[in-house]
């Protein structure tokens, strides 16, 4: 349920609403949008909320009849942007988040983020915890790759996404981690999520492999009910029966993500498609459906690499597909 407050409110009329719904044994959430200031009603009695609409500072009571309310448009009808260092995702530029699958040395990461910054991108993708199906993988070089990528964010200026596997490693990452990346193995894990909540950090928050889209907006929300606010969804494809591709890159995810709720998307054609030949032009089509970002995995030579080569361009075709992707966004009135 949502409490639309009055145009003249006043922080102390705020707070006051935010006490009679604490006083009620509800939960109370404010959004502070451009042209009005809400609050979400969260709770198992959440009725009770209706003999809010008495209180002087309350305009309106709206329910929701989604499950994932503090995700849902109608708690803020505003589009999130959430900074990521010196980027800012869910405004008019579409931010180029790229990097390796997997932090392998200092030349290859350093090599890796000097051309992300050439192409124009601001976010650095690299995994130091790695979570692989066969044990025998590349695990990735855990404390090693944070410092590796903290040395690289120092150099190039580039914010930093790596994924967290479990709470024990949470905060670990989260120190040196611009934004906390929640992979699709997790999606899931409420636990990890819950701690994520309690964090104050962006979360980018992957879609499960077999998730439905109400099922990723309430891995959401378990975020958001924690106090968290900076959650950006990714979509990186879902699995399918299609065996020409790694996973089927739902596009149509996108424009529906942003007619129901009012946090960024982000696209990720390269978990999507498994073949680094169909990145780009899946890259492209991301830009085309409205995500405000878009995650590639590069490498100095993906025939070396140790997690997901197949599925890596080079840097000198990242390069050709940075400007390809300016001209998809500036012909939709934004811009890399």
């Amino acid at each position: 349920m949502i409490l639309i407050l009055r145009s003249d409110v006043v922080p102390e009329d705020v707070d006051e609403v935010v006490r009679r719904v604490r006083d009620e044994g509800l939960e109370a959430y404010v959004s502070r949008g451009e042209a009005r200031i809400t609050v979400g009603v969260v709770g198992e009695a959440v009725e009770r909320a209706f003999a809010l609409a008495a209180l002087p500072q309350v305009e309106e009571v709206v329910p929701v009849q989604h499950p994932w309310k503090l995700a849902s448009r109608d708690f803020r009808r505003e589009d999130s942007i959430v900074q990521v260092g010196p980027a800012v995702i869910g405004g008019p530029r579409v931010v180029l988040m790229a990097g390796p699958c997997a932090v392998e040395s200092e030349e290859q990461l350093m090599t890796t983020a000097e051309a992300v910054a050439r192409a124009g991108g601001t976010v650095l993708r690299g995994g130091a915890f790695k979570p692989r199906t066969s044990p025998y993988s590349f695990q990735g070089l855990g404390r090693e790759g944070l410092d590796l990528l903290a040395a690289a964010r120092r150099q190039y200026g580039l914010a930093i996404v790596t994924e967290a596997l479990d709470e024990e490693g949470l905060e670990m990452v989260a120190e040196v981690a611009d934004m906390v990346q929640i992979g699709a193995r997790n999606m899931q894990n409420f636990a990890l999520l819950r701690a994520c909540g309690r964090l104050r950090k962006p979360i980018l928050l992957k879609r499960g492999m077999s998730a439905t889209i109400d099922e990723w907006l309430l891995a959401a929300e378990y975020v958001l009910a924690g106090g968290n606010s900076d959650v950006v969804l990714c979509e990186r494809g879902i699995r399918t029966f299609e065996t020409k591709t790694r996973n089927t890159l739902d596009l149509s995810s996108v424009p529906v993500l942003k007619y129901y709720t009012h946090l960024p998307v982000v696209v990720d054609p390269s978990h999507a498609t498994g073949t680094w030949q169909l990145v780009a032009p899946m890259a492209r089509a991301g830009v085309a459906s409205g995500a405000d970002g878009v995650l590639i995995e590069i490498h100095p030579n993906p025939s070396e690499a140790l997690s997901d080569g197949r599925q890596s361009l080079t840097l000198s075709d990242f390069a050709q597909l940075a400007p390809t992707l300016d001209a998809v966004a500036r012909a939709l009135g934004r811009s890399l």
